[in-house]
């Protein structure tokens, strides 16, 4: 596998990091940073080292209490759904490592030529989850009657306050105060 080695102290990303921590990412100059990665090298190349990283530093970080609870709604015969901001690339395999039944996440546009570093449709980030859930919801026999939804982040606000269930799960600073402010359940799956 190739050495990958960067320094992101001073980096964009960093930079990003901070934008989404204060809710003032800007999603479409962040994914032309997060996704140009992606254009540069091969898919082959690329679905193997995500392969690689996936099961040394994913795999051995997925906690044991969000399988339970994973396990607890399958058994409860919810339908579960990851809607997430993050790239499909980057979480296609923790949706199939979770055996989750469908992955909403922003996706990279790709060509005949593989993947061009660009977003195809609309982020799936803050009211883009709602646009993104609608749209998905439109063409599948589903609802969000009943729903619960857990975040850690309140860039996640617009969703949380759709659901009947909103959950808070090691929520930022942010989050915290608010579902303190409404009364909305507050759990780790860290503790």
């Amino acid at each position: 596998m190739k050495n990958l080695t960067c320094n992101l102290a001073g980096s964009p990303n960093d930079k990003f990091l901070k934008d989404y921590q204060n809710g003032e990412l800007n999603i479409e100059e962040y994914l032309a940073f997060a996704l140009k990665p992606l254009a540069e090298h091969s898919t082959e190349n690329l679905h193997n080292w995500r392969q690689d990283f996936f099961e040394t530093k994913i795999q051995p970080i997925i906690l044991p209490k969000a399988v339970e609870l994973i396990t607890h709604h399958r058994e409860q015969g919810d339908f579960l759904l990851i809607i997430t901001a993050t790239n499909r690339f980057v979480t296609e395999l923790i949706a199939q490592a979770l055996n989750v039944d469908h992955l909403i996440a922003t996706e990279p546009e790709q060509d005949e030529q593989g993947y061009t570093g660009r977003v195809y449709g609309t982020p799936s980030y803050r009211e883009g989850k709602i646009s993104r859930l609608n749209d998905w919801l439109s063409k599948e026999d589903h609802s969000i009657e009943g729903a619960y939804f857990y975040s850690d982040s309140h860039n996640d606000l617009p969703l949380l306050e759709l659901v009947e269930h909103p959950i808070a799960v090691d929520p930022d600073d942010v989050l915290r105060k608010y579902c303190e402010t409404h009364h909305w359940p507050i759990r780790s799956l860290r503790i």
